[in-house]
């Protein structure tokens, strides 16, 4: 029987879904442009339309989504005075993980002057998913930074919840080699339960981050100005030079348009993909 087991265990190990990407941009005469990439596995990006100024990439997982054992591994760089804006060509889903957890690792580094934009579409946990992502960014003092990433447990248009699962969120933020925020969110077990908590998210299923460098009491101000038009829950604080809004909703269309609010604010051009 115990052999039964590993080799089922061999098995499901080889069969996993691994991808990475890796690359930089640099500007030339003003303009972003791409430099060395490197692609691996299941995960590609495209870089689907030339701008005057910065360049967008669309991350694509050609696997179809993450399940359990699954690894992606994306580390962006961007250098001095360059403009790049990220995103995803789908909604992610994260399926049942009957063994080990996805693993979804990514890195971010933009040096003096660069603006580095992470604006993926949601990420859809289904039920008795089990994931670990890991954030590290590293910014110049002089470099700016906005990200999002929207998070939703359970296909809600579909009537469904998640009841079981693990989700454990991991993020590093350095400006200047100084850590200037740090932040584990772990979920596991009964999250459903957990999730229908006054003190959690009150029986919401979309939960969202705006990470927003450089940030102030300025931009505070201004985001609450729009706080009648939100349909969810949002708070927003800055410290430490950048500013956070955090976002908790009954559903992600909910959400994705209290997002959108948010980001009018800031000033930020919104990738195509997410206005289709």
């Amino acid at each position: 029987m115990r052999s039964e087991l590993s080799a089922t265990s061999t098995l499901f190990e080889a069969n996993r879904a691994r991808g990475a990407v890796r690359f930089d941009v640099h500007a030339r005469d003003g303009v972003t442009r791409r430099g060395t990439l490197h692609e691996s596995g299941s995960l590609r990006v495209r870089f689907p339309s030339p701008e005057d100024q910065g360049l967008s990439g669309v991350f694509v997982n050609t696997a179809g989504g993450v399940a359990g054992g699954d690894r992606f591994d994306i580390e962006i760089s961007a250098a001095d005075s360059t403009r790049l804006t990220l995103t995803t060509a789908a909604a992610e889903k994260v399926y049942r993980a009957p063994g080990p957890a996805a693993q979804l690792n990514i890195a971010l580094t933009a040096g003096p002057g660069a603006h580095l934009s992470w604006l993926p579409q949601e990420t859809i946990l289904f039920d008795r998913a089990r994931v670990h992502r890991r954030f590290d960014i590293d910014l110049d003092e002089a470099a700016s930074l906005l990200l999002c990433e929207i998070v939703v447990f359970g296909r809600t248009a579909m009537g469904e919840r998640m009841e079981q699962g693990e989700f454990v969120d991991r993020w590093r933020m350095r400006r200047g080699g100084k850590l200037v925020f740090a932040e584990t969110v772990r979920l596991d077990g009964n999250i459903g339960a957990k999730l229908a908590r006054s003190a959690v998210t009150k029986g919401g299923a979309a939960i969202g981050t705006a990470l927003i460098v450089p940030g102030d009491e300025a931009l505070v101000e201004r985001i609450r100005e729009a706080s009648e038009s939100f349909s969810g829950e949002v708070g927003i604080s800055a410290w430490n030079g950048f500013a956070m809004a955090r976002f908790c909703a009954q559903d992600a269309a909910r959400l994705r348009a209290d997002m959108m609010a948010v980001l009018a604010r800031t000033g930020a051009a919104l990738p195509r993909l997410w206005l289709n």
